[in-house]
């Protein structure tokens, strides 16, 4: 009788997730990546007509995705990068980021991507809290950003902790607003606006500042609850799309202070059974939105999911039904 009552209860439960208030996005494709040597695809962007990718495992180099076939073959574009400007991080994190550097072999960790009209990519890069402008025509230059962006991002609660620090950008096609995502404890939303060859916080850097921990999905089947993060962001339509990692999900959120509008859930496509890497958080770093769909790229750092697939993953979905502006 109880292994009945049992059984009854995941019945009730399975449709009540699937249920739930947060429509899910479906995946129109999916393509493995191959060429990136260490699977940590970290950002993802859509500039011009090609697919660009960074690594955080990998600097002086960007990654142009081609299709090919049913998956995307990363081109290498590489370019020299000047000395990072000093920045007023904490000395501890300093440390423990040059630190892990050397076990890496690399210095930069780039975490995102982003693109503006005439081709300019912005990288950012977490371990120097700083934005590297790749122009379509030149060499890279570090971007000239205000002294107090660290110092009021951390007195919000923001980029106190280590390898918990920029994890995404966003500029708008005019390549004027630029938008930085902190990734966990606190997370939240920075913005800056070109004056001239400077950035500036008009009106104070920080929009949007937020604590929390949560479980992930059901299907995942933790009931540990972790930070809430960002993992990526996105500029379209005169919105911001946060990429959410721990709730799989896409919100899209008001430029000017960081408030839901509202979400959507690639969960269901996720977390089934093929695709699951069997761990309880969620893989996904990347983000790009066009009118179309969503680009959402996946760092595996090499671990396999059930199908036995170990290369990065690039997710295709398709915009909700009433589009990404839908109320």
């Amino acid at each position: 009788m109880r292994g009945a009552f049992f059984l009854l209860g995941l019945l009730i439960a399975a449709p009540l997730w699937a249920a739930d208030s947060t429509e899910q996005l479906r995946l129109a494709a999916e393509y493995p990546v191959e060429g990136m040597p260490h699977g940590n695809l970290s950002g993802l962007a859509y500039c011009g007509d090609e697919l660009v990718a960074v690594s955080d495992r990998v600097d002086e180099r960007l990654y142009r995705l081609k299709p090919v076939g049913g998956l995307l073959q990363a081109e290498t574009e590489p370019f020299l990068v000047p000395p990072a400007p000093p920045n007023n991080l904490p000395w501890g994190v300093r440390a423990r980021t040059w630190a892990i550097s050397l076990l890496r072999g690399n210095e930069l960790d780039f975490e995102g991507i982003s693109c503006d009209s005439t081709g300019n990519r912005y990288l950012v890069s977490e371990t120097h809290a700083a934005v590297l402008q790749v122009p379509v025509a030149g060499e890279p230059n570090w971007l000239l950003l205000p002294d107090n962006l660290i110092r009021q991002a951390r007195a919000s609660g923001m980029l106190l902790h280590f390898n918990a620090l920029l994890e995404g950008i966003a500029v708008d096609p005019q390549g004027e607003r630029l938008w930085l995502a902190a990734e966990r404890e606190r997370r939240g939303l920075m913005v800056l606006h070109k004056q001239q060859s400077t950035w500036l916080c008009t009106g104070g850097c920080v929009v949007f500042s937020e604590a929390g921990r949560e479980p992930p999905p059901a299907p995942i089947g933790s009931e540990q609850r972790m930070p809430r993060d960002f993992s990526d962001v996105a500029f379209h339509e005169e919105k911001l799309f946060t990429l959410e990692r721990l709730a799989h999900q896409i919100c899209r959120r008001k430029p000017s202070n960081g408030e839901v509008e509202r979400c959507w859930s690639f969960a269901e496509e996720a977390l089934a059974d093929t695709r699951r890497y069997g761990v309880p958080f969620g893989m996904a770093e990347g983000l790009w939105i066009d009118a179309e769909g969503a680009w959402v790229g996946l760092d595996n750092g090499g671990k396999a999911r059930a199908d036995g697939e170990r290369r990065p993953i690039v997710w295709r979905f398709t915009a909700p039904k009433g589009g990404w502006s839908e109320k």
